[in-house]
């Protein structure tokens, strides 16, 4: 039955302008997007720009001729990266409201497209908000009033979140959820470490050193919390954006006060007897241009005590360059580094696939993995048509991964991050290890390829050229080729 709602939901989902789904008879001769699947050797995912191809699946043979392609890339196991977690999208309050306003079974046919590996795109990673974000219906903590006697979840996570994540857990139980705080609850914030006045604000402040005890501890009762709803976290960071001081619920957290904390946290963590993950810093390249906050998980490595309690970094792009991240393994290659927020939005017309689909795909999808990222996380999976629910001071001109109508909470428009992870989801599964290629190189041309745990190898390619390009992929042993069409996406995947 839900594989039956699965299929007429995808053609729900088609967007409804004919220019829009129509073929380009140029782009792919022969082919019609809206045939059924071919069988074949190698399964293909495939997302032009211009929606000729919408995620179409197709498959192709190998070759039974000697190859003599000069477009040819081979695959090279025997040198191996890092192993991939997964890729996902953020369950904020906000998505998680607008799912909750489908009709049940719409919303399961959604989740399953998005979320099963065997029906689906596979997305096996999500983020969600410790407390609220800016994408809340209400800005609190699990804290309010001031004692951690207080402690407990809220209407968003009760209502909105906890269901989701249970329906989505019963579709991939093997998903990975990473928490991030946006605030501490107020009455643990400071103006500054000097002065140390109490802070009533959501917007900035710091988080007194006093509380540094108690903030461990709401950690605690947070992944303890979920965890009596059966939904385990994976891993968490204790700040999102900490150089930030202006998002309408934000703390600015400094890497050495971080340092400091981290202490505190990660002890807290261990002694509870809780293996969740701790990644450190969670923002921006370029450290917001503050010239005291360079490297700033280096910097916190650097002291042993913490050291030990950290698994890596996360990243944001909201400025500077993801050369940031191989500067950054090279400094520290022990720790892992994963990728957990970029956003589309009115600023970088953020609903034209025909300008996004290639940018995020290179700068987003394939940048980070090629740069050491285990894990690629983009924003708000799921936003209303007017850019919501948001929160007045927070981002009022995003885009979702996808957009869904507030006139019947149906209708569902797909945007370029829902395809770049579904790109990586589908045929990259966590346990895969990135592995190195030679061959092809051509500026416009950016690729990535995967050993899977089951010995399947994955390929992710994109064309980022105004004509469709024959390329051949080669694995020592076998090879295929396809001709990709202009400004196109392509995952292949096939077994050894």
């Amino acid at each position: 039955m839900i594989r039956q709602i699965f299929y007429m939901t995808i053609i729900g989902l088609v967007f409804m302008s004919c220019s829009a789904c129509s073929e380009d008879k140029n782009e792919s001769p022969g082919e019609d997007p809206n045939d059924k699947p071919d069988v074949g050797d190698v399964t293909l995912y495939i997302t032009t720009a211009n929606r000729a191809y919408d995620f179409t699946q197709k498959a192709v043979d190998f070759s039974k001729t000697p190859n003599m392609s000069p477009t040819t890339i081979t695959l090279d196991p025997s040198t191996r990266y890092q192993e991939m977690d997964g890729f996902g999208a953020a369950l904020t309050g906000s998505s998680c409201y607008n799912l909750m306003q489908m009709d049940p079974a719409d919303r399961t046919a959604f989740l399953v497209q998005t979320f099963s590996h065997e029906e689906g795109m596979g997305y096996s990673y999500v983020r969600i908000s410790i407390g609220c974000s800016d994408f809340s219906l209400s800005e609190y903590t699990c804290c309010d009033s001031p004692g951690l006697e207080n402690f407990s979840l809220q209407s968003e996570e009760i209502n909105y979140v906890i269901p989701i994540l249970k329906e989505v857990l019963a579709i991939n139980p093997d998903l990975k959820i990473l928490g991030s705080p946006w605030t501490s609850p107020r009455w643990m914030k400071v103006n500054n470490l000097t002065d140390l006045q109490p802070y009533n604000s959501w917007t900035g402040g710091h988080l007194n050193p006093e509380y540094y005890d108690e903030y461990a501890t709401y950690f605690v009762k947070w992944l303890q919390a979920f965890a009596g709803y059966g939904i385990s976290i994976y891993a968490v960071t204790p700040q999102n954006e900490p150089l930030n001081r202006g998002n309408s619920a934000s703390l600015f957290m400094g890497w050495e006060e971080q340092r400091e904390f981290v202490k505190v946290l990660g002890k807290a963590l261990q002694e509870a007897g809780l293996d969740t993950k701790l990644y450190v810093f969670d923002h921006n390249y370029n450290y917001d241009n503050m010239s005291d906050q360079e490297d700033y998980p280096v910097k916190i490595y650097q002291d042993n005590d913490a050291a030990q309690y950290i698994t890596g970094a996360a990243y944001h792009n909201y400025g500077g360059d993801s050369q940031e991240l191989l500067d950054i393994h090279q400094k520290a290659p022990d720790k892992e580094l994963i990728f957990t927020e970029t956003s589309i939005g009115t600023w970088n017309d953020g609903r034209d696939l025909s300008i996004r689909l290639m940018d995020d795909m290179e700068h987003v999808a394939l940048a980070t993995v090629n740069k050491w990222c285990k894990a690629v996380i983009v924003w708000n999976l799921m936003l209303d048509s007017n850019q919501g629910p948001n929160r007045e001071g927070g981002c009022q001109t995003c885009y979702g991964a996808v957009d869904i109508s507030t006139q019947d909470y149906k209708s569902i428009s797909r945007n370029s991050h829902y395809y770049i992870i579904g790109h990586l989801a589908s045929v990259v599964k966590p346990g895969a290890v990135r592995i190195a290629t030679s061959g092809y190189e051509e500026e416009g041309i950016v690729y990535s390829a995967f050993e899977n745990q089951d010995g399947s190898y994955a390929f992710v390619f994109m064309n980022n050229k105004n004509d469709k390009k024959l390329i051949t992929i080669s694995d020592g042993n076998s090879h295929f080729s396809y001709e990709v069409p202009a400004k196109a996406v392509i995952s292949c995947r096939w077994n050894q």
